[in-house]
């Protein structure tokens, strides 16, 4: 899950903006817990899209 949309319960700002001490602490969490959290969801498409034409070459010279 990425922090990018998540609002503080303690102070009510997006987490992603660490306002406070405990947005700034689950930011820091979520980024040591999430290496993929960084990535936005098209760059996530392409990588999947990447992996699936790779997959698909190497099945077809194995054919």
């Amino acid at each position: 899950m990425t922090y990018d949309r998540l609002v503080c319960a303690n102070c009510a700002a997006p987490v992603s903006e660490g306002r406070c001490p405990v947005c700034r602490a689950n930011r820091e969490r979520l980024q040591q817990e999430n290496f993929l959290a960084n990535l936005n969801p098209m760059t996530l498409i392409a990588l999947l899209t990447v992996l699936i034409a790779a997959v698909a070459l190497l099945a077809h010279q194995t054919a």
